[in-house]
């Protein structure tokens, strides 16, 4: 009796065999429904036991927290508050005080890393070295340890406000924070929001056109004057016509602290200065690979037409080093982001210190207020990437393959 061959499996099924399990074939499948299967149960239990212990406790879950009144003040509120508001208000109080720290961290982090990195390529041996020695310094130190220090050693040990360090007798640095004039709108406001955006778009306009002069023809044009003329002509022309467009309540001394005018809270001070210069000394190293990527025949090139250090730098090196820059520098800004969370070892009002940390303690909803953190941060790290991701995108075309 003739045996008959055996039929090769149908595309059909060889396609579903490694649609479904891999590599690895049926077997894969089977593994991947049992570990999705324990991921099931556990995630069963975890919500459980969750629910088990809010009942014994007594705990209604939900979001319904959020309209009941806070009862607590805010050492620093961007948007008006007091005791008396809701919990949804201390929300966004404590997330508009990380996102402008982080911000503001951001900036100055971002220029002092360049700062520092280009101090390390520079030829003067001086400033190569104590550009070395702030890089090594500062990011073998922990944050906290940096925070605690501006917080604790150089602003707690400031005179108090009596004593207060004075500069013009508008502005009052003490133990208590940096007191600034109070500007308050006056009718002629937005026309001089509107002039200062012009003269800025025009600026623009103007180094665009220079630099695509340079790029195509080689003629150098000086837009400088320009852009400094239209930034300030244009607002002042806006002043003389329809007035002045802020006017200033300077803080004055009663008693023992200060009436009138703005104060930045020491907690914010010392908490930028911390992640500013920490998240700088990684920036630095990250722009000086970045830069030493680039051929040093890009440098003797531009030296040969003519170019000073800086302008090669900047016309022609940085724009290519960015390609190397840009992913690990996204890196930072989220780690600075995060970072700000330390603020809670000070005190100043951040999203973790009032809404996870008071708002927590007084309700007792920790599943639901450390779901709306986490969720917050990764939002803010999914916008940073984002836009992160878009620059580098910019970048790639304007410069090509």
């Amino acid at each position: 009796m003739a045996i008959e061959p055996r039929k090769p499996p149908s595309q059909f099924l060889i396609r579903l065999q490694r649609g479904l399990g891999g590599r690895a074939g049926w077997g894969g499948f089977v593994l991947q429904i049992l570990f999705v299967a324990a991921l099931a149960w556990i995630s069963y239990e975890i919500v459980a036991n969750a629910r088990a212990n809010l009942q014994a406790q007594r705990i209604t879950a939900g979001f319904g927290f959020l309209a009941n009144t806070a009862g607590f003040d805010v050492s620093q509120n961007l948007i008006p508050y007091s005791g008396s508001d809701t919990y949804t208000r201390v929300f966004f109080v404590g997330l508009l005080n990380t996102l402008m720290v982080s911000v503001i961290g951001i900036f100055f982090a971002t220029l002092i890393g360049f700062l520092v990195a280009l101090g390390r390529l520079s030829p003067n041996w001086l400033l190569s070295k104590i550009s070395g020695g702030y890089v090594e310094l500062v990011r073998n130190l922990p944050l906290l340890f940096q925070i605690l220090f501006w917080y604790l050693a150089v602003l707690s040990a400031l005179p108090n406000p009596r004593q207060s360090i004075g500069l013009l007798d508008i502005f009052f640095l003490s133990n208590r924070g940096l007191v600034i004039p109070k500007p308050i709108g006056n009718p002629g406001f937005e026309p001089f929001v509107l002039a200062i955006l012009i003269a800025i778009i025009a600026a623009i306009v103007l180094w665009r056109h220079a630099r695509r002069q340079l790029f195509e023809s080689g003629k150098v044009i000086k837009v400088w004057p320009y852009g400094l003329g239209l930034l300030i002509g244009l607002p002042l022309l806006s002043a003389l016509i329809f007035g002045a467009p802020v006017s200033f309540e300077v803080p004055v001394l009663k008693g023992f602290n200060f009436a009138g005018g703005s104060r930045v809270i020491p907690e914010f001070v010392a908490l930028t200065l911390a992640l500013s210069t920490y998240t700088a000394a990684f920036i630095a190293e990250i722009v000086r690979a970045g830069i030493l990527s680039v051929h040093k025949g890009q440098m003797e090139a531009g030296s040969s037409l003519g170019l000073q250090r800086g302008s090669v730098l900047r016309l022609i090196v940085i724009p290519q080093a960015l390609r190397v820059i840009l992913p690990p520098l996204t890196n930072q800004y989220l780690n600075l982001t995060k970072n700000s969370s330390l603020a809670v070892g000070i005190g100043y009002p951040d999203l973790v210190s009032v809404f996870a940390g008071t708002t927590l303690s007084q309700t007792g909803q920790a599943i639901e207020i450390i779901g709306i953190t986490m969720g917050v941060y990764l939002l803010i790290s999914l916008v940073t990437s984002a836009i992160m991701s878009f620059y580098g995108w910019r970048l790639g075309r304007s410069l090509g393959p």
